[in-house]
């Protein structure tokens, strides 16, 4: 049985950092590429980062480029993200997720077959 359990998220104010952490069970996690995804009340879904199966290639979405940091731990079957000086217009539900395909940056969320139930992030100002 797959499983993907978010945790890390919590209330930071404008300009912390906090790191999310994905844990993963249930298949061979270095065989998949792994996402990071985001929705805020209200609004649709949406991507954040991408890392593929190695960890050799990272994708980021415009708004935080230059602000957070995807990575895994192949060894301990872990996705991270770490993000630094928060916004309030971070404030979402974030999620992992993950696929067995090809990974090449795809921003879609239909492109991934896993998720976890997600981790509340609050970025006060």
């Amino acid at each position: 049985q797959v499983q993907l359990v978010e945790s890390g998220g919590g209330l930071v104010q404008a300009g912390g950092s906090l790191r999310l952490s994905c844990a993963v069970s249930g298949y061979i996690f270095s065989r998949y590429a792994m996402g990071w995804f985001r929705q805020a009340p209200g609004k649709e879904r949406e991507f954040v980062a991408g890392i593929s199966r190695s960890g050799g290639r990272t994708y980021y979405a415009d708004s935080v480029e230059g602000r957070s940091t995807v990575s895994r731990d192949n060894a301990k079957d872990t996705l991270y993200l770490q993000m630094n000086s928060l916004k309030p217009e971070d404030t979402a539900v974030y999620y992992c997720a993950a696929t067995p395909a090809y990974y090449s940056g795809s921003t879609d969320a239909a492109s991934f077959h896993y998720w976890g139930q997600g981790t509340q992030v609050t970025v006060s100002s």
